[in-house]
C-alpha cells in the first residue's frame, strides 16, 4: 500500500518537472532563435518488490533536452539580421565564456566589432570576435558565413555544432552552454547562413498548451489517488486497531 504512494508521490515529482519546462516553451513562444526544452522520463528500480511481492516502477525526475525543430524564418531585409540554416549555432563571448545561440540579430559596435543584442562579441570559426570597416561599406554575407565588404573578404560568421544530448544549461533568453566544446562547421551543405532573415522561437505554443491541459489533468487524478490511498490506509489502520 505504502509503494503506492511513494509511486505516486515520484510522478508528481516528474509533472511538476515537466510543468516548469511547458511555463518556460510559453514564456519564450516569441523570443528570437529559442529552442524549446522537452523531459525524457526513465523507469527506475523497475525490479523492486513490494510487501506482497509485485514489482514496482519509479519514474525519474527526467532529463532536458533541446528540440531540434527548426523554427519559421522571418525575412527582415536589415543586413545585419542573420539566421542558420540546418543544424548549427552562432557562437558570442560572455562574461560566462562562449555561449551558443540562433538569435542572428547584430549590430556594429563604433569600432567595427560584431555584437549580439545584449553586446556580446560574435565570433568566427577561429573563436575570435569579428571586426570589419564600419566605413567599408554594405556587408555582404555569403552562405558559407563568409563576409565581404568592397568585393573583398574581411571575415566571417562561425557556425557551430555541440552534443546538447551531453548536457548543457539555458543563458539568458535564447543561448545555451553545452558541457562538450563546440566544434566549428566544415564543409556541411546542409549548414549555412541567410542574411536578411531571423529564425523565431520553434515552440508550438497550441501543441504546449495542450500539454499542459494534460499534465495538470494528470497531476490531480494523481492527487486523487494520494488521497484516496491515505482514506484507505486510515480505514485499515482503525480496522486493525478495532480488532484488538
Amino acid at each position: 500500500m505504502q509503494s503506492g504512494l511513494y509511486v505516486s508521490l515520484s510522478s508528481q515529482i516528474a509533472l511538476e518537472r515537466r510543468l516548469t519546462t511547458i511555463a518556460d516553451n510559453m514564456a519564450n513562444s516569441n523570443t528570437v532563435g529559442f529552442r524549446s526544452t522537452d523531459v525524457k522520463f526513465d523507469q527506475v528500480l523497475s525490479n523492486t518488490q513490494n510487501d506482497i511481492g509485485a514489482k514496482v516502477a519509479f519514474v525519474s525526475q527526467g532529463n532536458d533536452y533541446l528540440s531540434e525543430r527548426q523554427g519559421d524564418m522571418q525575412e527582415t531585409g536589415n543586413n545585419l539580421d542573420f539566421a542558420v540554416r540546418g543544424d548549427a549555432w552562432f557562437a558570442i563571448n560572455t562574461p560566462v565564456g562562449q555561449v551558443l545561440t540562433r538569435d542572428g540579430r547584430f549590430t556594429l559596435s563604433d569600432t567595427g566589432e560584431l555584437l549580439s543584442t545584449r553586446g556580446y562579441p560574435v565570433l568566427d570559426a577561429g573563436g575570435a570576435p569579428i571586426q570589419v570597416n564600419r566605413d567599408g561599406g554594405p556587408i555582404k554575407v555569403a552562405r558559407d558565413g563568409n563576409i565581404y565588404q568592397g568585393g573583398k573578404q574581411v571575415g566571417s560568421i562561425g557556425l557551430f555544432t555541440a552534443d546538447l544530448a551531453q548536457g548543457f544549461v539555458r543563458f539568458e533568453n535564447s543561448g545555451v552552454i553545452s558541457t562538450q566544446a563546440p566544434q566549428p562547421v566544415v564543409d556541411r551543405p546542409d549548414v549555412g547562413v541567410m542574411q536578411g532573415y531571423v529564425e523565431q522561437s520553434n515552440v508550438n505554443g497550441i501543441g504546449e498548451m495542450t500539454q499542459l491541459i494534460q499534465v495538470n489533468r494528470a497531476f490531480e487524478q494523481i492527487t486523487a489517488l494520494i488521497r484516496d490511498s491515505e482514506s484507505s490506509l486510515e480505514e485499515a489502520i482503525k480496522t486493525l486497531g478495532g480488532s484488538r
